[in-house]
């Protein structure tokens, strides 16, 4: 019913039916999987942006498939999921002619959980590795004020009986998406995650001006070499300007890159797999430290968060209820009653 619901916000504000499919689609993963920084609540943000033309609800994109394993999409502002989507289609089609496949993304929008589009290759017997960037949102050490983003990546790599392996990870402590959770559900958050106006740690999520890199100039520097990676490699720098001039750049793009590689160019894929589940089994029977009921590898966690919320359905705070009811109402659409 959630997914109907998003579907059809998006179309009533212009966005195709297909497109609205898989946009909605990509948020209810997020949710299914306990990701909900990255599901519904975002709906608002969305609808915001298509109503003031931030995000393109109908983007003529351009695919230049260049040459070799290299292709570039222009998304032309476009939803991100649906940018992302395709990228990973064109690199998994190039895999399959060069073993590796790399499609750059320039002019899209907020994409989501990235892992989505990681495993798109994982699922077609891949390895996934998929990146965006986009503008200062996060301190960089010895500053206090925006300098880099929380640039995500993510990586899946295919199992054979068990489920693809996923890490998706922000290179902030947190994404901006557990901060508006936190400020939807009412509750503090811990120091590490943002600094306030001041540049001070805040438990405040409503006071949140700068969030704070992973790891310190790991996380920063790694957000940077994104940057490199993704903007740069689409002449589309994204921070540079932004540092330059003290203003936002325009129109808030985003820019991407997804990467499909083929595992059997190293030797029998079906071995790969076998070990990619063996080395599964072997940390999930790791010796357990005290308190700890479960010891889980990259994606597992997701995994039984997915078989909960698919037999109990998806929990939403008061918060985002209340943010989504009247965009509802002014679409006619209805929002699915609590279970």
């Amino acid at each position: 019913m959630l997914l109907k619901f998003g579907q059809e916000i998006f179309q009533y504000y212009g966005v195709s039916r297909a497109h609205a499919l898989k946009w909605a689609e990509v948020l209810i993963w997020a949710n299914l999987r306990g990701v909900d920084s990255h599901g519904v609540l975002r709906i608002p943000v969305y609808v915001d942006y298509l109503q003031t033309g931030i995000i393109n609800a109908q983007p003529d994109m351009k695919l230049d498939p260049l040459t070799g394993a290299i292709a570039r999409l222009d998304a032309d502002l476009g939803p991100g999921p649906i940018a992302l989507t395709s990228a990973m289609d064109e690199a998994i089609n190039k895999a399959k002619k060069f073993n590796i496949g790399w499609c750059t993304v320039c002019n899209m929008t907020h994409a989501g959980a990235v892992g989505y589009f990681a495993l798109q290759a994982a699922k077609a017997g891949l390895a996934g590795l998929v990146m965006t960037a986009s503008q200062p949102m996060m301190a960089y050490p010895g500053s206090t004020k925006n300098v880099v983003s929380t640039n995500p990546i993510a990586i899946a790599v295919p199992g054979d009986k068990h489920s693809p392996l996923l890490l998706d990870m922000s290179t902030s402590t947190v994404g901006m998406g557990k901060i508006l959770q936190a400020q939807d559900s009412g509750k503090n958050i811990p120091f590490d995650w943002g600094l306030n106006e001041k540049g001070q740690p805040t438990s405040d999520p409503n006071k949140v001006a700068v969030l704070s890199p992973l790891g310190g100039a790991k996380g920063a520097g790694l957000s940077l070499m994104i940057e490199c990676l993704t903007s740069l490699a689409v002449n589309n720098p994204l921070i540079e300007p932004v540092l330059k001039t003290g203003s936002a750049l325009e129109g808030r793009p985003i820019n991407g890159v997804a990467i499909a590689v083929n595992v059997e160019m190293f030797g029998d894929k079906e071995s790969y797999k076998e070990q990619v589940d063996a080395l599964a089994a072997q940390i999930r029977n790791l010796p357990k430290a005290e308190g700890v009921d479960q010891i889980f590898a990259p994606g597992e966690r997701g995994d039984s968060v997915l078989a909960i919320r698919k037999a109990e359905g998806i929990p939403l705070p008061d918060g985002t209820l209340d943010r989504l009811r009247p965009i509802g109402e002014n679409c006619g659409v209805k929002l699915p009653e609590p279970i």
